[in-house]
């Protein structure tokens, strides 16, 4: 099957390009000027943009067990449909993503129901050291660590087990950064006002600055000390953009023996 589409506005690396671009069984063999070959459709693109699909790291496709929210097939038809044409999505799922077995079975169920190039990623726990240590780079994206206690049993705060992961992997470790001490403490002191039923209004508070900073700063800390790929999902607080540092430019970061890089939450 071949697709040809002529005269795009090729958006990529910092350029716009008018070009024709061929594409055989689905993947792009030739960008050109004018490319002439025979092709089972051809698309005129004169005047519009073609842009290279988003590759979003980090989404949450509720597949296995919380389908009443939303698949891997309407996510990432959705996906598609925004320009996004490829995912990673995070282990929180019920069950976790915690053992080799349920992680394959995410993997399953995406070959047969993905619209969307896909991967996901293996998740940690205090006690899974020998399930996460089994994972396959050539498959799987990274390990992701909640520092901090969100869904399931996710929350990997133990300081001997975080060593462990960051010392024996050399995949991407992703790490969600929330100090559980310091949201525990947080989270006391408005119960002792208002009981079970805290007012949304102070989620920031109990899931403070404070909070991600001293998560953070420990995962940065770790990963120069053991040598571990990191990355920080979600950075929220300016405080925290101190931690790393944007004088390497992209295309040397590869020659790098350590990496740290993070995303960001905007609001």
């Amino acid at each position: 099957m071949k697709i040809l589409i002529k005269n795009a506005q090729i958006v990529n690396e910092g350029k716009i390009i008018k070009n024709d671009i061929l594409i055989e069984n689905d993947l792009i063999s030739k960008i050109n000027a004018q490319i002439s070959e025979e092709a089972d459709q051809i698309i005129d693109a004169e005047g519009k943009y073609l842009l290279p699909g988003v590759i979003d790291d980090q989404v949450h496709f509720r597949e296995p067990g919380l389908t009443h929210k939303g698949d891997i097939e309407s996510e990432s038809r959705s996906a598609i449909a925004g320009g996004t044409t490829s995912f990673i999505e995070q282990p929180n799922t019920v069950p976790n993503a915690v053992t080799q077995e349920l992680l394959a079975d995410k993997y399953e169920i995406a070959s047969q129901k993905a619209y969307a190039n896909y991967g996901f990623m293996m998740g940690g726990t205090n006690d899974n050291l020998e399930e996460v240590l089994k994972t396959n780079p050539r498959n799987v994206p990274g390990i992701k660590l909640f520092l901090g206690s969100s869904t399931g049993n996710m929350l990997v705060d133990n300081p001997e087990t975080l060593e462990n992961i960051f010392s024996n992997t050399k995949m991407l470790i992703a790490v969600h950064c929330e100090d559980e001490a310091t949201i525990r403490a947080n989270t006391q002191k408005y119960m002792d006002v208002y009981g079970e039923d805290i007012p949304v209004k102070f989620h920031h508070l109990i899931r403070s600055e404070e909070a991600c900073y001293k998560s953070s700063s420990k995962a940065v800390e770790l990963a120069k000390k053991t040598g571990a790929r990191l990355h920080v999902f979600h950075l929220s607080t300016a405080k925290e953009m101190e931690l790393f540092r944007n004088d390497i430019p992209l295309k040397d970061t590869k020659d790098h023996s350590r990496s740290l890089c993070a995303s960001f939450d905007i609001h």
